[in-house]
């Protein structure tokens, strides 16, 4: 069976974030789904907006507390909440809390940073 710890891949610093894939073709074999774990410090927001055009992605908030902004419209998330983000739909994820934001994301079928659609003019609204 399959098992991997995050702390056995590399940590990637990216606007907003700090991610690390844990699951996809090369890291456990999936072919049809891929999940990364995000970090997001207090006052940090997910940059830049995004899609995924070809798949859905599913978020499960495992510290901290949020919004999440898609498509215009915004909700709270903290700790236990669960987040679908249609295909298609641009969205962005903000840490507007005390702590650090640890998310789990998983992506459906599998994919990567080469196949998100990004809107850098998109601003999450104060």
């Amino acid at each position: 069976m399959p098992t991997l710890h995050e702390a056995q891949t590399e940590e990637q610093s990216l606007t907003g974030r700090h991610l690390r894939w844990v699951a996809n073709k090369e890291l456990l074999g999936a072919n049809q789904c891929s999940s990364c774990v995000i970090r997001v410090e207090p006052g940090n927001t997910v940059k830049p907006a995004h899609s995924h055009p070809n798949g859905e992605e599913l978020i499960y908030i495992i510290t901290g507390s949020g919004r999440v902004w898609i498509e215009g419209e915004i909700s709270p998330v903290s700790a236990g909440s669960i987040v679908l983000f249609p295909q298609g739909h641009v969205h962005m994820l903000q840490n507007n809390g005390t702590e650090e934001m640890k998310v789990v994301c998983f992506f459906s079928p599998a994919t990567d940073l080469d196949n998100y659609k990004m809107f850098p003019e998109v601003e999450f609204p104060a």
